[in-house]
């Protein structure tokens, strides 16, 4: 090609500034089709609600081309703009006016405009978290043992570690144990004067294995066995059905079909469905890890291609309800999946008294409708007040497929992002930690990858203390690096 012939740097720009004002124009219309759907009733458009609709409207075109050619010009990549999807389009077309030697249609957004859905972010994280601690952004959560009803000391030795966040799973124990941690944690944290929060958990139609039948103690299940369970009465085995056992939804029996998936304790199992008959379905075990599984009471049962129809919403959780409204800062919703479940939650609230003390909401996505409805739900729980995400990771990887897991919590992640909603990373992070005392290396690196969520939830285990310690440093040292997808690059000091 002739010298002549090469396009200058003014006549990139000058291409490059027509396409982003036509993507622009593009991003506009498809947004406002979206927010029509979000929110029926017209009222003021929420400006993170907007931003979501902008950036899902975005994110529908592929970019990848495009993204390279501004990047020549030493531009914006696109690829950091979840929270400020019309700023960054803005400067961007700005600066390539300035290079195309044209006027530009948009000015120069101010560095308050560029940078305000990070405020709205830290308003809407410390709305529900409290403010963080002055060497990391991220909060901690713990889940609370049983025992800690009993244990002051332990609450406080937790906080005094770095737990910002006390999470009481109400699937377990009850109104009195509960009432006890609660109280605990408010006594620690005047001890310290730190403002500490309570999250309880909701239960949920969470479905578990019931009473089991093995042909031994040792008997473990293994690729080729079968597993008959029982909607109602004692589990039944035979020769050529070994294993049995009740569940805790006898519904979820009734609605399987032949060829159905089911998945057993966070995918140590996986089966389908062999055959049903009156009240009863036969699995048969396709997957296991390697020396097999055993078949244990109060383990979780995962169906991703069985509609259940369930209400996220139980009479254990209506009668639960009145000790998370005396108790908790804020609300855990298990299987929420459509944004009406989140008025299902209100109204169970209201008719409990929590409109005179309104709760922070923490939705729980743990299914593939409630990835897909993620953006509507968000819409309307903005509506109500302080609100989270949290990615529960077991649920959600046993409902989706483990080799999606890690693409699917970083698309959660930017939603979540362009929405200005905090996001809690949650399930087995540093889990060999808490429980043995020693991390895996992998795990070390699941928990640096953590920091860019708002707030990190550790299990209960023998070594909670000590994991706390490791993860308030480590969050430390990672926020010294990046802030969500964003390097701040930091002087390295290793070289």
């Amino acid at each position: 090609m002739n010298k002549l012939d090469v396009p200058t740097s003014a006549e990139k720009a000058s291409d490059l500034l027509d396409e982003i004002v036509q993507l622009r124009a593009t991003v506009v219309a498809k947004a406002q089709v979206l927010l029509d759907e979000f929110d029926g009733d017209k009222r003021p458009v929420d400006p993170a609600v907007e931003n979501l609709a902008h950036y899902l409207a975005l994110r529908h075109q592929d970019l990848r081309i495009l993204q390279r050619r501004l990047m020549v010009l030493g531009l914006s990549s696109l690829g950091r703009l979840e929270g400020r999807v019309l700023p960054t389009l803005d400067a961007v077309i700005a600066a390539l006016a300035a290079l195309a030697g044209r006027e530009s249609p948009m000015p120069m957004p101010t560095e308050g405009a560029f940078f305000k859905g990070e405020a709205r972010l830290q308003e809407a994280s410390e709305a529900l978290f409290a403010a963080p601690r002055a060497h990391r952004r991220t909060r901690i959560m713990v889940t609370l043992p049983s025992e800690a009803a009993d244990k002051p000391d332990f609450i406080l030795d937790l906080a005094a570690k770095g737990m910002d966040i006390a999470r009481i799973n109400c699937a377990h124990d009850g109104p009195d144990a509960w009432r006890a941690m609660s109280a605990h944690v408010r006594s620690a944290a005047h001890v310290l004067g730190r403002d500490l929060k309570v999250l309880m958990d909701i239960a949920g139609p969470k479905i578990r294995t019931g009473v089991v039948e093995l042909p031994d103690k040792k008997a473990r299940l293994a690729v080729g066995d079968r597993v008959r369970l029982v909607a109602s009465g004692l589990p039944r085995t035979c020769s050529e059905v070994r294993f049995s056992a009740g569940v805790s939804l006898p519904e979820m029996v009734t609605r399987l079909s032949v060829g159905d998936r089911l998945r057993y304790d966070d995918g140590k199992l996986e089966g389908v469905v062999d055959s049903i008959a009156d009240g009863e379905a036969v699995i048969l075990i396709t997957k296991a890890k390697s020396g097999g599984a055993k078949l244990k009471p109060e383990k979780g049962i995962n169906l991703p291609d069985t509609a259940l129809g369930l209400s996220p919403l139980t009479a254990k959780d209506e009668t639960d309800l009145p000790t998370v409204i005396e108790c908790a800062d804020m609300v855990g919703y298990s299987f929420v999946s459509h944004p009406d479940d989140i008025d299902l939650l209100d109204a169970a609230l209201a008719r409990h008294g929590a409109s005179s003390r309104p709760l922070g909401l923490v939705a729980k996505i743990e299914q593939p409708e409630a990835v897909s409805n993620l953006p509507a739900l968000i819409a309307r729980a903005r509506k109500r007040g302080p609100f989270a995400v949290m990615i529960a990771r077991g649920d959600l990887a046993a409902e989706i497929g483990f080799e999606r897991l890690a693409e699917m919590q970083e698309e959660i992640l930017w939603i979540c992002e362009a929405a200005s909603v905090p996001a809690i990373w949650a399930t087995q992070v540093l889990e060999d930690l808490v429980r043995d005392g020693i991390p895996s290396r992998g795990e070390m690196t699941d928990a640096a990858m953590a920091s860019r969520a708002e707030c990190v939830m550790l299990n209960k285990g023998p070594s909670v203390g000590q994991a706390v310690e490791l993860l308030d440093r480590l969050l430390g040292r990672m926020d010294e690096h990046v802030v969500k997808k964003t390097p701040t690059l930091r002087a390295l000091k290793s070289w």
